[in-house]
């Protein structure tokens, strides 16, 4: 091991140990990979992990303790060089309950300004509802911090607008909660596409379906709206926030563009329980040169799960399984053909004024299997380390805000087309 990272302590666990070595090999990797010209947020991972020297410590806080809040602060608990020095929320079970899991070594605040006013803090990570999101970056950038903000970007358009131009105006690091730009089967999926494996795309599919009511038991009926905020659109823009917002990142990176327009439809057509957001959403999006993007996603049916198929004249990506099928499947091994070929000669009959027609039947080819070993999860443990390698360096991480942006309107697009009835067009970028 190199003298510039010292071997890790007794107080380290095996976790951090192994998240260690395994970063190390992952900084070699990327730094001599010729990829990185189109995956250019992958670069702070060139650096190597930090040391224990007190200048190579990370210090940053969690803004929202809730579920998702809570995940991320393990990920950063196993993070080398990482301290999380403070933890925000304003709900004390949440808090406290993210306390325990830190050791209760971080300061606790339930007001995020005061948090801000941290001396030594570089920046902070932002799991809270939706509608604060906008509020607590522009905050946090006035502060001169770090910012990782989970997904969607925020609420409105005009906030979208606000924190894409305070983040591309500020020195500090600005990162989105979209891992699949840190996951192994998406960013060789990504690769294929962009050689050309599957041909040009010319349409992409995609799904998310549960079977749950979304909601979440609350102690007291005053905190309904603040525990079940994903259900009330003063809060939230319901599954396109919450689930579409990544398949919408991920189409909008394959393409390389944003949607020109959007139509949909959605409705409340099983949980009538005086949500306010749709329990069903379907909504085609536009690209350019006639590509589309068709999307739906429903909370009474778990049958198809979630998956997006990435299309084109060779080949289906489909991005969640990690597989690619391929129009036309390499040549089976020779043995396997003249099997195939002996079987075929004693059960094939002719058929005499039989159809000429063959149904369009569904593809029964087993595909390949994309490369899924980059991390061991869904690009979340890859994505906080990154981050971290950001502050450290004091370096911007390139295209991270454009994802966000892109993705955060084309969820609002897709919101209004079906509130509205009509066809949404791009509202434009924010410089």
């Amino acid at each position: 091991m190199s003298k510039d990272f010292p071997p890790d302590t007794d107080d380290a666990g095996d976790d951090i140990v192994a998240r260690r070595r395994f970063l190390q090999r992952l900084a070699g990797v990327v730094a001599s990979s010729t990829l990185l010209s189109a995956l250019p947020w992958m670069a702070p991972l060139r650096a190597q992990p930090a040391g224990r020297a007190p200048s190579d410590r990370v210090r940053v806080a969690v803004i929202g303790t809730g579920s998702r809040g809570t995940l991320l602060l393990k990920h950063l608990l196993r993070t080398p060089g990482v301290e999380v020095v403070a933890l925000c929320d304003d709900y004390p079970p949440h808090l406290q309950a993210a306390l325990a899991v830190a050791g209760n070594k971080p300061v606790a605040f339930t007001d995020h300004r005061r948090l801000l006013d941290m001396n030594g803090l570089d920046g902070v990570l932002i799991a809270t509802p939706l509608h604060e999101h906008a509020p607590m970056c522009l905050d946090a950038f006035a502060a001169d911090k770090h910012v990782f903000c989970e997904k969607s970007l925020a609420l409105t358009v005009e906030e979208c607008k606000a924190v894409a131009r305070a983040a591309h105006g500020s020195r500090r690091v600005f990162q989105i909660g979209h891992q699949r730009l840190f996951s192994a089967s998406f960013l060789h999926a990504h690769e294929m596409v962009a050689s050309g494996q599957i041909g040009n795309i010319t349409q992409i599919r995609a799904s998310w379906h549960r079977n749950n009511d979304w909601r979440r038991p609350v102690p007291r009926p005053e905190l309904e709206r603040k525990l079940n905020w994903r259900l009330y659109r003063a809060s939230s823009a319901g599954l396109m926030a919450e689930l579409a917002s990544h398949h919408l990142q991920i189409a909008n990176w394959f393409l390389d563009a944003a949607p020109l327009s959007c139509v949909g439809y959605g409705s409340i057509n099983h949980w009538k329980d005086d949500r306010e957001v749709h329990d069903n959403v379907n909504v085609l999006f536009r690209y350019r040169d006639g590509v589309t993007l068709l999307y739906d996603s429903l909370t009474s049916n778990r049958y198809h799960g979630l998956e997006i198929q990435i299309m084109g004249p060779k080949g289906t990506i489909e991005g969640e399984s990690g597989k690619v099928y391929f129009e036309q499947p390499p040549p089976a091994p020779g043995i396997v053909r003249l099997i195939d070929q002996l079987e075929k000669s004693t059960v094939e009959t002719i058929p005499i004024g039989g159809p000429t027609w063959k149904p369009d039947s569904k593809q029964a080819t087993a595909g390949q299997a994309l490369r899924r070993d980059l991390g061991g999860d869904d690009g979340t443990a890859i994505s906080m380390a990154a981050f971290a390698n950001a502050i450290r360096l004091n370096q911007k991480t390139p295209q991270m805000i454009d994802h966000a942006y892109r993705s955060a309107i084309a969820v609002l697009m897709g919101q209004a087309a079906m509130d509205q009835g009509r066809e949404i067009a791009w509202p434009g970028d924010y410089s």
